[in-house]
């Protein structure tokens, strides 16, 4: 915590003396009831009150004078705020090898679920769009706020969706970047904020060059997040007939590198859970520093009713 006007913490000091000051007239009064050797009248004059109520409200006042001091000196305190015109495009292979059951149940259905699982944990305010892709790409549901067609989306994810077999890493990257610069009348001239989600479990066999869509990446500032999911024990079956799919994650952790973003490896559901909710705490958030001093104004006003009522209630007084 930062404070912009921190010769102002001074005042904490009368706020110190008030206390000592305090203590010194319980004193007093102690000693005062000690010589009232009357003890009769004493009971008539100033009968029994438990020692904890008479301080309750002094120390709530005090509280409060402590608290508006440290309020007026102006803190501020870094606060995670949602990007503004945020878009998050998630990138899911759906080629044949995904279909490998290394990973229960099997690949793409793990990958559909965390996908689910991650969009969830995004602000509503975020636009957020699905891409399908394999030995091509294709939008299934363009950035927007809509959650449901986006549900929808994730559900119509199998293998085949997009016609053409093989791995398209740089497709998938380049028509993620179309739908976000399609995403207002805006976003053609400036890109929003926004970053690609990218997951697959091979390498690029097909279309574009993974590192030639990332070089545009780049250019339109959208960083991406690659996933490599499944295990080097991977197979599929075809015909009775193992096929070995061993996961290949070199093409998309150079992605990641060369566009600022991040790579992870996940081998299990659990792993990719972990994976996404550490992209979305990344990715949903800004942090900026802000103005705190509300907090503790608020909560010196809180403790002032409190000593109010107390006095009130115990005493017939206010402090």
């Amino acid at each position: 915590m930062i404070w912009q006007s921190p010769l102002r913490l001074w005042l904490l000091l009368g706020v110190l003396a008030l206390v000592v000051v305090y203590l010194v007239m319980q004193r007093r009064r102690s000693r005062y009831a000690v010589r009232f050797t009357n003890l009769r009248l004493l009971d008539r004059v100033a009968p029994e009150r438990p020692a904890w109520r008479r301080h309750v409200p002094a120390g709530l006042f005090l509280a409060m004078l402590a608290l508006l001091v440290v309020g007026f000196a102006r803190p501020s305190a870094e606060v995670r705020v949602p990007r503004e015109r945020a878009t998050v495009m998630v990138a899911v292979d759906v080629s044949t090898s995904m279909l490998a059951t290394d990973v229960e149940p099997d690949r793409l259905a793990a990958a559909k679920e965390a996908a689910r699982r991650f969009v969830e944990g995004l602000p509503d305010e975020f636009n957020v769009g699905l891409v399908a892709f394999a030995g091509s790409a294709a939008v299934l549901v363009p950035p927007g706020t809509d959650r449901d067609a986006l549900d929808e989306g994730i559900d119509r994810l199998a293998e085949g969706i997009t016609g053409v077999q093989g791995t398209a890493i740089g497709e998938a990257i380049n028509t993620s970047l179309g739908a976000v610069k399609s995403l207002d009348s805006e976003a053609a001239k400036e890109t929003p904020p926004a970053r690609i989600i990218l997951l697959s479990d091979g390498a690029n066999t097909s279309g574009m060059d993974p590192m030639e869509a990332a070089a545009e990446a780049v250019k339109a500032e959208v960083p991406v997040h690659s996933i490599s999911f499944g295990t080097p024990s991977g197979f599929v079956d075809r015909g009775g007939r193992p096929i070995q799919v061993p996961v290949d994650g070199q093409t998309l952790k150079a992605v990641a590198e060369e566009t600022g973003g991040m790579f992870h490896e996940a081998s299990t559901t659990d792993e990719l859970r972990a994976v996404y909710d550490d992209i979305g705490s990344s990715v949903g958030y800004r942090t900026e520093r802000q103005d705190v001093s509300a907090r503790f104004i608020g909560l010196g006003l809180v403790f002032a009713m409190g000593a109010a009522a107390g006095s009130m209630r115990w005493f017939s007084r206010l402090p």
